[in-house]
């Protein structure tokens, strides 16, 4: 059993003990191309979750990752089978009563680790920290974390050659060959703020993209994959460490 994790603690080792900070992973279930489970952002939270975690326990931080929140925001996937949708209202009614609880009984800080694109917690966080004054509330997206063109060699942003190595290593027995998988071709917008990423409007999946994919995961490998994580994670350790060490009032110098 591992102390940092949640889903893995007893009664008996938190009686008496107490954290500093609380890490939810939040994922989603949704198509990953052909060759990648649909679980693949809940694998990826999981993973990435737990072992910056136990960076940081190892380095003395007072760390719990709570379970994986499995459902995102995939209001534009809604005619994709089994993509599944909550709504960023419900995504804040259900951080609501977690941060109460975490309130309540003492655990000041909390730290959403996003594994999913759709997902967008910072307006929740800037209301829900008026309301929960003495808490410390941080968002952070791990794929944002690093620059992904020092590792890989295909530009995406789903179920391409990152997420795809990610799996390769993680979790080689979900994943089927990259042969079967399409090449992640993405339609462009066309109206030229949004293509140069100025102006926004959310993507409609099924006509952006054939095969779900956005990238091409051809050039994927496990070691690329492990590669990635390593540093990832010490990306995440680094964060827990700080956000664990830092006393309010004193956010800034």
């Amino acid at each position: 059993m591992r102390p940092y994790l949640l889903k893995e603690a007893t009664w008996k080792d938190l009686k008496t003990f107490r954290y500093d900070l609380a890490v939810l992973p939040w994922g989603a279930t949704e198509a990953h191309n052909y060759h990648m489970p649909y679980g693949t952002d809940i694998y990826e939270a999981d993973a990435m979750s737990a072992e910056g975690a136990r960076k940081a326990w190892e380095k003395g931080s007072k760390v719990v990752v709570l379970p994986t929140i499995p459902f995102g925001v995939n209001t534009g996937q809604s005619d994709i089978y089994l993509d599944i949708n909550i709504y960023p209202s419900t995504q804040q009614v259900i951080l609501t009563d977690i941060i109460e609880v975490l309130n309540r009984q003492g655990i000041k800080k909390l730290l959403i680790l996003n594994s999913h694109g759709g997902n967008n917690f910072q307006p929740m966080l800037r209301e829900l920290g008026l309301k929960f004054p003495e808490m410390l509330l941080f968002t952070a997206n791990w794929f944002q974390a690093l620059d992904k063109s020092k590792y890989f060699e295909e530009a995406g942003d789903h179920a391409d050659e990152m997420e795809t190595a990610l799996i390769q290593y993680l979790h080689p027995e979900l994943i089927l060959p990259v042969e079967v998988a399409g090449d992640g071709a993405e339609r462009k917008s066309v109206i030229k703020g949004i293509r140069e990423k100025w102006a926004w409007a959310e993507r409609k999946w099924s006509q952006v993209t054939e095969d779900t994919g956005i990238g091409n995961p051809k050039k994927a490998s496990p070691e690329k994959g492990r590669r990635y994580f390593e540093d990832i994670t010490d990306k995440i350790a680094e964060l827990i460490t700080d956000i664990c060490d830092v006393k309010p009032g004193e956010l800034y110098k």
